[in-house]
């Protein structure tokens, strides 16, 4: 008899345990989200893709005069702000922890030519906004990060010449009802802070409302979250997204066109026409191709390298 007393006593609850009523799950918004209010300034009023023609291209090893050049090859390393939150361009490969991407693979092919070994590259994180000030700072040689050249930018930092164009379009989960712009009147759409996204959707007849993060991961996971119903930015950057979460598609056509560059620091025409001539040597040897095959598949067959616009 006391044994079953006991077991029946270890079936129900203990009267000296206090019952707490559930706690609902809690979905924090990223550090620093925040709506933004002020569209950003128009463009215009320069050729924003036209760069300087490359120079003779020095050999690794060969004695250089002062010059941010000379600088590097005495550096031994070629420091690079990066992404790591842009699967297909720069992301951290949760397998190996390492860095892998378009971007970063072109990063390399720069330290290769000036260097000699692809590996002598310093990879920095850096964010959207971060981007300009580790140029500015010298924090880094160069920025390989996405980076749409505009007049705006040209003002502050010096560009390479284009490497990529890519079209403005919408991340929407499947059978939501967005398919385009005309579908984001009374939305939430995320951008990144100090990106170009945010220009197109101010221009919209019915504006949304325009809510800007950090990174592109983070407007994934205010997606996934409900905090938005949409991301706008460009296509590579949304099929990256979308390759994460199969519930997502890119619609709607192109909203506007970017056209992604190397930031320089401003001053160092040298290293400008340097990088240009690694572009020419990766266009001319097929090495573009090889890279796109590597890393761009998911955005379908390419149509090869743009063409580079000089300015002198």
């Amino acid at each position: 008899m006391i044994a079953i007393a006991a077991t029946t006593a270890g079936c129900g609850a203990d009267p000296a345990v206090p019952v707490r009523p559930p706690v609902a799950a809690v979905a924090p918004e990223p550090p620093a989200a925040a709506e933004l209010t002020t569209a950003p300034a128009a463009e215009g009023g320069c050729d924003a893709e036209a760069s300087l023609r490359p120079g003779p291209q020095p050999k690794p090893g060969t004695p250089l005069p002062d010059s941010a050049l000379a600088r590097i090859v005495a550096k031994g390393r070629v420091t690079v702000g990066v992404d790591q939150n842009t699967y297909l361009f720069g992301f951290r490969d949760p397998g190996t922890g390492q860095l892998r991407g378009f971007d970063i693979d072109l990063a390399r092919e720069i330290a290769r030519d000036l260097l000699g070994d692809p590996n002598l590259v310093e990879l920095r994180s850096v964010s959207t906004a971060e981007r300009i000030p580790a140029l500015q700072r010298h924090q880094v040689d160069l920025v390989v990060r996405t980076f749409s050249t505009t007049c705006d930018r040209r003002r502050d930092i010096d560009f390479s010449a284009v490497y990529y164009r890519a079209a403005q379009r919408i991340l929407a989960p499947a059978g939501s009802g967005v398919n385009g712009a005309a579908d984001l009147r009374g939305k939430r759409v995320c951008v990144t802070f100090g990106s170009t996204s945010a220009r197109p959707l101010f221009a919209l007849p019915d504006r949304p409302t325009v809510r800007a993060v950090d990174n592109w991961t983070d407007c994934l996971v205010q997606l996934q979250q409900g905090q938005v119903d949409a991301v706008s930015s460009d296509e590579p950057i949304l099929t990256g997204l979308a390759q994460q979460d199969h519930n997502l598609r890119v619609v709607g056509d192109p909203l506007g066109f970017e056209s992604y560059a190397i930031g320089i620091p401003k001053g160092e025409p040298e290293l400008v026409r340097f990088v240009n001539g690694v572009l020419e040597r990766i266009r001319a040897d097929g090495t573009w191709q090889r890279l796109y095959a590597a890393h761009l598949t998911a955005l379908g067959p390419g149509s090869g390298p743009p063409p580079p616009r000089y300015s002198d």
